[in-house]
């Protein structure tokens, strides 16, 4: 008589229960896979993918061993930024985490290198140089030399950047239909911004000043010269003074347009000093040379504490103290 094959009712069960438990490999569908890429901002996906890029083209691959990935931070120590390399390693153990792969970040040779590296070259960050009032002040006299629809544009955006301590995604994220006009001036609604990625959104004030380099009426202007009724405030401009297109300039357009203006002012080598940050340092700057209160600064600029502040205030707070000779 053959044995029987049958499982048992016992082993039966436990087949049924392993076969319960098992996690199920489903792909995730098209609205779960959009609102995972919607957890991260474009510029930052933007940002991972040259990293990666750079990666490959370097003798990189994902997946990538830990000695590969501590050798391509040694080849570059010294020559990328210290901060830049960290940024590298962050893309690299995210290509792998995104496709469900161990991450050679994790590894204690690549932990070793990079605090090595941190070690060796430090992880000092690059400071721009602040424009305050004097320097945009200066700056009006050579930007109303150009054309007049680039001089216009170009000197409500250095002034509104300045007085609203926006950044330059902010700046450039600016619309129309996010001003509110008062007696006093004007108030606008940041949807969006770098430390609300989740879009609260927050206000900021501009009130209008004294003298012909006030910021609200250099933006008026600009916006009926150059017919804005809807949409982003700040657009490219070409070279026959013609403004192109509805699409408003990039973060990037802020940089060069503050970098050409201090170069029509100092030259070359104070360009190479200044970057679009330079606007939100400048105000800082200012505001804790007159006095301003670190809460009324943060107001203004968003900070949630007054740690990155401090960068701002302790050298100015420095420069007033007086001598005991």
């Amino acid at each position: 008589m053959k044995p029987s094959t049958k499982p048992t009712a016992h082993l039966q069960q436990a087949v049924n229960a392993k076969t319960q438990h098992k996690p199920s490999q489903v792909m995730p569908s098209a609205l779960v896979a959009s609102y995972s890429a919607a957890a991260q901002s474009s510029a930052t996906t933007r940002s991972y993918d040259a990293d990666i890029r750079h990666f490959k083209q370097h003798g990189g691959t994902i997946p990538a061993t830990a000695a590969v990935v501590a050798e391509y931070l040694a080849k570059f120590a010294g020559t990328l930024a210290v901060a830049t390399l960290q940024h590298r390693l962050i893309a690299i153990h995210r290509a792998h985490a995104d496709k469900g792969l161990r991450s050679p970040a994790i590894d204690q040779v690549v932990k070793r290198t990079m605090q090595g590296i941190r070690r060796t070259f430090g992880i000092k960050q690059r400071r721009v140089t602040a424009l305050i009032k004097d320097d945009l002040l200066e700056m009006m006299v050579h930007i109303d030399q150009q054309l007049p629809m680039k001089a216009a544009r170009d000197r409500a955006l250095i002034l509104v950047g300045f007085a609203g301590a926006f950044r330059r995604s902010e700046l450039v994220g600016l619309r129309y239909e996010d001003i509110t006009h008062y007696d006093n001036g004007l108030e606008f609604l940041i949807r969006r911004s770098k430390t609300d990625q989740e879009g609260v959104g927050r206000t900021v004030f501009i009130p209008y000043a004294r003298g012909s380099r006030c910021p609200v009426k250099a933006l008026l202007t600009w916006l009926e010269l150059a017919g804005i009724v809807v949409g982003p405030l700040f657009m490219p401009v070409n070279r026959h003074d013609q403004v192109v297109g509805t699409k408003a300039l990039t973060p990037q357009a802020v940089a060069l347009i503050v970098k050409s203006s201090v170069r029509m002012m100092s030259g070359d080598e104070a360009a190479k000093m200044v970057a679009g940050h330079s606007l939100r340092a400048g105000y800082c700057t200012e505001a804790a040379t007159v006095g301003l209160q670190p809460y009324q600064i943060r107001e203004q600029t968003g900070h949630k504490s007054d740690v990155t502040l401090a960068r701002y205030i302790r050298p100015v707070s420095k420069r007033k103290i007086p001598s005991l000779l």
